[in-house]
């Protein structure tokens, strides 16, 4: 079972965060004071850290150093107030993997911890494979049922995406970040066109459609059954 650090000073958000990890099978410990969570992440068994921002004792950028000083690799999804990009840009470049501001939807929180979860412990792989949709990492090249399919850059990268997290609900602002590198919504219909794109070069028509568009939630490439492909 996936176990869980959530290092939160704030009672009813860490309540929050557990349960929701919870549900999702997820084992959580929660702790609220910087030095006991440190000597608690220092002593590992922990597949992934939730760490808030200002904890009392010692802050959040400075845990997270101290982690990696020491050789700790466990995955870390920095959670904060602060959310300006250069207060985002410090907790990366402080050790962490990942991070989200508050106040922030539940749903979004674990789709971040799966996505992270699934990164760190899936080995690099350079062909992607959804049903009958393969996807070349070293040529750059994608087809599906053997055509091949020309994708424009960007489009490649949200395949990308979108296939190393198949099944898995995907915010907007997530993918803002992880295609983009944007770690704010600007406010355009940025997604919705390349999703638009990519899905008339994949879902045609008499095809199993392999993306979906879930409304408030995100979007989502499904893995077919073998009763779709047949």
């Amino acid at each position: 079972m996936v176990q869980i650090l959530t290092l939160e000073d704030d009672a009813a958000t860490a309540s929050e965060i557990a349960l929701e990890l919870g549900a999702h099978g997820m084992t959580v410990t929660t702790c609220g004071e910087g030095p006991q969570g440190l000597a608690l992440a220092l002593q590992g068994g922990f597949d992934l850290i939730t760490l808030d921002r200002m904890l009392p004792g010692l802050d959040g950028l400075s845990l997270v150093k101290r982690l990696r000083d020491a050789g700790q690799n466990t995955p870390v999804l920095m959670i904060s107030a602060l959310s300006d990009v250069d207060e985002r840009v410090k907790g990366l470049r402080a050790g962490g993997d990942d991070y989200l501001t508050k106040p922030f939807d539940l749903a979004e929180l674990t789709a971040r911890v799966e996505v992270l979860l699934r990164r760190h412990n899936s080995p690099p792989a350079t062909q992607l494979t959804v049903g009958d949709l393969t996807l070349d990492l070293i040529a750059r090249q994608a087809s599906r049922a053997g055509q091949p399919l020309s994708l424009m850059a960007k489009e490649f990268q949200l395949l990308v995406f979108l296939m190393r997290n198949v099944n898995q609900i995907l915010p907007k602002r997530l993918l803002l970040e992880g295609v983009w590198n944007l770690h704010f919504d600007p406010s355009t219909n940025l997604i919705e066109v390349h999703i638009g794109r990519l899905r008339k070069k994949i879902d045609l028509p008499g095809m199993t459609p392999l993306i979906q568009t879930l409304r408030g939630s995100g979007y989502r490439l499904t893995q077919p059954s073998d009763h779709d492909q047949g």
